[in-house]
């Protein structure tokens, strides 16, 4: 008989890597949050914690970690984009996951109406009012009035999930 994985636990107050690993075993599409920083500069990060909020209002939300270097440009920006990532985005959410990198250099991009930066070849666009902003914990919940929506039917989304890339898998 081949050995069965071992099922894990978490409680509150234990391993935080146990209660991420958890968590990691819900699929999500990949977003880039962007927007224009105060002095008129391009800021962006990726998101996996993004989800619609309201049709009426048009309202989405995305979780930005508190530490993240664009987070507080993009809490402050009164305007900002949710850039839903396809399958041949991959290098792009990883130069937008890492530090002390020109995150826009290597990246097409252009500008929304609003100015909020609009990254070339995604799978969807979210051009959004900022709504609110709430205080998540070690996240900040930022709330966007979706002003504009754009997609493309035909391209596949970036999927992670357990700490790693995929793609669907259709039956």
């Amino acid at each position: 008989m081949a050995d069965q994985p071992t099922r894990q636990e978490y409680r509150s107050g234990h391993d935080p890597r146990t209660l991420r690993d958890a968590l990691g075993c819900f699929a999500t599409g990949v977003t880039v949050a962007t927007c224009l920083n105060p002095e008129g500069e391009p800021a962006g990060l990726t998101v996996n914690s993004f989800t619609s909020v309201s049709l009426d209002p048009p309202l989405l939300l995305v979780c930005l970690a508190k530490a993240a270097a664009s987070a507080a440009a993009l809490i402050a920006a009164p305007h900002f984009a949710v850039n839903v990532l396809q399958t041949g985005q991959k290098p792009d959410s990883i130069r937008f996951s890492t530090r002390d990198q020109d995150r826009f250099g290597a990246t097409s991009w252009t500008c929304g109406e609003d100015g909020a930066p609009i990254l070339e070849e995604s799978l969807g666009v979210f051009e959004c009012a900022r709504f609110a902003v709430y205080d998540g914990g070690d996240h900040h919940i930022l709330v966007g009035r979706v002003v504009k929506a754009s997609f493309d039917a035909g391209l596949d989304p970036l999927l992670y999930f357990r700490g790693k890339y995929r793609r669907l898998h259709f039956d």
